[in-house]
């Protein structure tokens, strides 16, 4: 199948969709597909041969943050002409209401479309206002995926109709056969670092990013070459089957209303792991960290991965939080993953509490595991804007104990708390008390380090994957493939051309 994917925001800044559009892609090409993946980005920015730039992106703020976007008439043209060079069996776009390629391409395509909406913030619902001029591209697309029930309600809500929910993907065993750093551990760690032995396996490596790469979405290992047009055409990589016992989320059936206005719906695709329920079958390779002392008094190291100047990824509340866990965990370690202004960030920390702060600045993929695989606690302290939250879903795979705000997103990822623990969003004192509790008490960090790496294994990119597969497959079954709408031009839609 040749597979088109928009990417909504710009490729060379970080972040969770552009990533999820990466892996996607990764899988796609791995199952034998072509894929070409069309995105905003900087002049002299190193892309993946299956990504095509749609030029440079400007700064709008968007679901409380910055996005980059590309949106405007040389845009368009350019959406056309990777339209057209194409010829693609089925386009994939993401936040197709945002004001970027993917509303661009909406209104230029015709044929098979599948969006996938990640948004549920109410700052994002300004788009909703512009209702009449979305709605003849939105009436377009043949069906719809959302990332989390939350985002579902939000779109059923705002947008009318309705979606599947498929979620983000992860390579579990990436993470999960990760080496731990001994330098990322607390105290007094009895760390096997053989990572690959405690696993079953070695660790893996295939496709990951150098760590000194910089840390944008990278090229896939994948033989083959690009077309003109982008797309990728893959070796004769062995498709991956699904791994059993995954406790596969429901998948459409025929007939079901939720993927689009059309009333399309996917069939399960119908591997072994559909029917498995949660906890039985083959969970995979072991995600459970290195054995620790279970000397609840030992200094231990808590993980915190985000944008540092971003606020609504809860940075502060965890910085409002530490000296009451060092009260109480003297020599605990808060290690922070991300960029932005570090001496900011802990200008409100009294002089004693910054030393237990250690900055890494952005870090790859793999030192992303590794940090994951090695903290005794990771912290998700978000107060807002989040619709799914794929880093508890890497921190699970690596092992690591969760602890997170009670976002709705958040509880649905941590199976409403079984997973991981939840605390009052934008409460540092219950933060800290949970924290302080969890550090004292290596059981329960085992317990949820054990329930979380059972989980997670419906996240895989094994299942995951195959879902999106199904939806393209229904969407793409007796159609034409996709071409550009000649019917009316972008000024037509806008209401600017003349008769």
């Amino acid at each position: 199948m040749r597979i088109g994917i928009v990417c909504p925001y710009s490729w060379d800044v970080p972040g969770g969709v552009q990533f999820h559009i990466r892996d996607l892609a990764e899988h796609l090409i791995r199952r034998g597909h072509e894929v070409s993946v069309l995105a905003p980005a900087d002049d002299g920015t190193p892309l993946p041969p299956f990504v095509v730039s749609a030029g440079r992106a400007v700064p709008v703020p968007y679901n409380g943050s910055v996005a980059r976007l590309n949106f405007g008439f040389l845009s368009a043209a350019r959406v056309r002409r990777w339209l057209h060079d194409g010829d693609f069996d089925v386009i994939h776009i993401h936040e197709p209401t945002s004001p970027s390629l993917g509303l661009l391409a909406c209104w230029a395509a015709q044929g098979p479309i599948v969006a996938t909406f990640h948004t549920s913030n109410p700052r994002s619902r300004a788009m909703i206002a512009a209702y009449p001029i979305l709605q003849p591209a939105l009436e377009k697309i043949s069906a719809r995926i959302a990332v989390s029930e939350y985002a579902r309600r939000t779109l059923v809500e705002h947008l009318g109709g309705d979606a599947v929910v498929i979620p983000n993907g992860v390579d579990v065993d990436f993470f999960a056969r990760a080496e731990p750093r001994p330098e990322w551990t607390g105290a007094d760690t009895d760390m096997d670092t053989g990572a690959g032995d405690r696993t079953g396996g070695s660790p893996v490596s295939g496709g990951n990013p150098d760590p000194a790469a910089p840390s944008t979405p990278a090229a896939p290992s994948t033989p083959g070459a690009p077309s003109a047009s982008g797309v990728r055409e893959s070796g004769a990589a062995e498709p991956a089957a699904p791994e059993p016992g995954t406790g596969r989320p429901g998948t459409p059936q025929s007939g079901d209303p939720r993927l689009g206005a059309a009333g399309f719906a996917a069939a399960a695709p119908g591997d072994p792991a559909a029917a498995a329920p949660e906890g039985e079958g083959d969970p995979g390779p072991s995600s459970l960290p290195p054995d620790v002392s279970t000397d609840p008094t030992r200094p231990a190291t808590i993980g915190f991965i985000g944008r540092i100047d971003e606020p609504r990824k809860g940075l502060p509340v965890l910085m409002r939080a530490l000296p009451k866990i060092l009260a109480e965990r003297p020599g605990t370690r808060l290690l922070v993953a991300g960029r932005g202004d570090e001496e900011e960030a802990v200008a409100a920390l009294p002089p004693e509490a910054r030393d237990a702060v250690e900055f890494l600045g952005m870090i790859s993929d793999e030192d992303k595991a590794r940090l994951l695989r090695s903290v005794d606690l990771y912290v998700a302290p978000n107060t807002g804007g989040e619709s799914f939250g794929i880093i508890l879903v890497e921190a699970m795979s690596a092992g690591a104990p969760v602890l997170a705000s009670d976002l709705d997103a958040f509880a649905q990822v941590l199976d409403r708390g079984a997973a991981g623990e939840l605390f009052a969003n934008e409460d540092a004192d219950a933060l800290a008390a949970a924290a302080v509790r969890l550090l004292a008490d290596p059981a329960r960090r085992a317990e949820l380090s054990e329930r979380g790496s059972r989980h997670v294994r419906r996240f895989d990119w094994s299942t995951v994957g195959a879902d999106i597969l199904a939806v393209y497959e229904t969407v793409t079954a007796g159609a034409a493939s996709v071409a550009t709408d000649e019917r009316t031009g972008l000024r037509a839609r806008l209401g600017l051309a003349r008769d």
